[in-house]
């Protein structure tokens, strides 16, 4: 018998590569009628196995609220440090201005993320976020790269330099926050203690962080 993924078999070979994509849609978590007959026949072996599994959905209904708890400090620890990168792309801003007439865009972009802070929207507002962050960071750069004596002042690379920190722990916050919403996307749907628990809440998966389009063509570009 083949194996079912045969590297050998040039038929099932994609010359063309794959990207990947996250897809952004929510999942509701629902159960049928037998989750239902399950509870059921519990109760009509005896009150203890009811009593059980009644405490059981109690303990997972506490768990999932404490998993939300998780992602919403998660989430927070993002939108604290994009608010430190905005202020820090705000000082360079003015620092490059000071020497050159800097793209008044810029300012505007900064001005759109400071308004952006801490936004409930969700994760699309915080990808929207750090999109506007990126591009005024880029035009501050075609700014410095255009006018090279820029490098040499020291506030101006300090500043630079706390940015690219600064996105650094963006991005292990945006790892701590993924690892946490695929930690729910998975309880929600473990059967059939937080299963029935979260389908009785109305619960749905919820969609991780992901690059932006540009951000990805961007990867794409040769560097060197």
């Amino acid at each position: 018998m083949a194996n079912e993924l045969d590297e050998m078999d040039k038929s099932l070979i994609n010359d063309e590569g794959q990207d990947v994509h996250v897809i952004n849609k929510r999942i509701q978590v629902k159960v049928g009628a037998g989750s239902t007959v399950f509870q059921v026949i519990l109760w009509i072996l005896g009150i203890i196995p009811g009593l059980i599994f009644t405490l059981m959905k109690v303990k997972a209904r506490s768990y999932l609220q404490q998993l939300q708890q998780k992602i919403q400090h998660d989430a927070s620890t993002i939108d604290n440090y994009q608010e430190e990168r905005v202020i820090i792309l705000q000082n360079a801003a003015k620092l490059v201005d000071k020497a050159v007439d800097l793209d008044k865009t810029t300012f505007v972009d900064i001005a759109k993320a400071r308004s952006g802070i801490k936004t409930t929207d969700g994760d699309e507002s915080r990808n929207e976020l750090q999109s506007i962050l990126d591009d005024a960071q880029r035009q501050i750069n075609v700014a410095i790269e255009s006018y090279p004596n820029l490098k040499a002042h020291q506030e101006i690379a300090d500043a630079m330099k706390q940015n690219m920190y600064l996105q650094s722990e963006i991005t292990a916050a945006r790892e701590v926050y993924n690892d946490t919403v695929m930690k729910w996307n998975q309880d929600i749907f473990a059967w059939p203690t937080k299963m029935i628990v979260a389908a009785k809440a109305g619960y749905t998966t919820r969609i991780p962080f992901t690059a932006s389009k540009e951000t990805k063509e961007k990867s794409r570009s040769v560097f060197f």
